[in-house]
């Protein structure tokens, strides 16, 4: 009845639930894990673990094992092949637990659900850099971390043969902007199936540094021949990132 009592109960609603939001991103980063560990009777690190293959996964699940000692713990909630999930992210956030992705990526869908929530999402191509992160988070050291941005992505839409590249594809750019000297990989259903470089790059038949998102392209993949339609191109940077508690 009362409109401007309305405004200010629903204001409340919205910063209460803003403050619910920031704690719960904040403490499910990995750097801040630690930070909240000596306030539980039983430090746990728990974690969502997606790989893949089966091989990879099971050699994880050994790995993260052995890193527990008497005074902290690894408990790995959630794990699976396959490309990051809806339900995924919604374990990872219910449970306060890292999300780790050993070369698969998020779908679109489990993609927006993190971003909405600020679910930190951590994605590794190489076995020791996953273990080591985890290692660091229940020592309380985080060492400087190799942080990758994805920095476009571009889907095939046709492939077709070349002379001079062997198998070459036709794309649309989907988000963000292709770089051509930056390193690259192919996702099929959100795996990655190859890790590399770019042959070349090209609008029209005209060689490029860059396409942003919205254009059409086309591009070879130095040392890979099996493009197929609907593969993704993912480009992405890596930069040195100095962390602390």
């Amino acid at each position: 009845n009362d409109e401007k009592k309305a405004r200010e109960v629903a204001d409340a609603r919205m910063d209460r639930e803003r403050q619910k939001r920031l704690e719960r991103q904040s403490a499910m980063r990995l750097e801040n894990i630690m930070a909240s560990m000596g306030k539980k009777d039983v430090p746990i690190v728990n974690v969502v673990l997606k790989t893949d293959v089966r091989g990879t996964l099971e050699a994880l699940h050994v790995a993260l094992a052995e890193l527990a000692t008497d005074e902290v713990k690894v408990r790995i909630i959630g794990s699976g092949v396959g490309a990051i999930t809806e339900s995924d992210v919604t374990l990872a956030e219910s449970s306060e637990a890292v999300l780790l992705g050993f070369n698969v990526r998020a779908d679109n869908t489990a993609r927006q659900k993190a971003d909405a929530d600020g679910i930190d999402i951590r994605y590794y191509s190489i076995i020791y850099q996953l273990i080591d992160d985890v290692k660091a988070a229940m020592s309380g050291k985080l060492a400087p971390e190799h942080r990758e941005t994805i920095l476009g992505v571009a889907e095939v839409r046709e492939v077709f043969h070349s002379s001079k590249f062997g198998a070459a594809a036709g794309c649309m750019v989907l988000e963000g902007m292709l770089h051509r000297n930056k390193p690259i990989r192919v996702l099929r259903d959100d795996v990655v199936v190859f890790q590399g470089e770019l042959e070349s790059l090209r609008r029209y038949k005209e060689v490029v540094e860059e396409v942003r998102a919205g254009m059409e392209c086309g591009l070879a993949v130095k040392g890979y021949k099996d493009i197929k339609v609907q593969d993704k191109i993912e480009v992405y940077d890596v930069q040195l990132i100095k962390r602390s508690l």
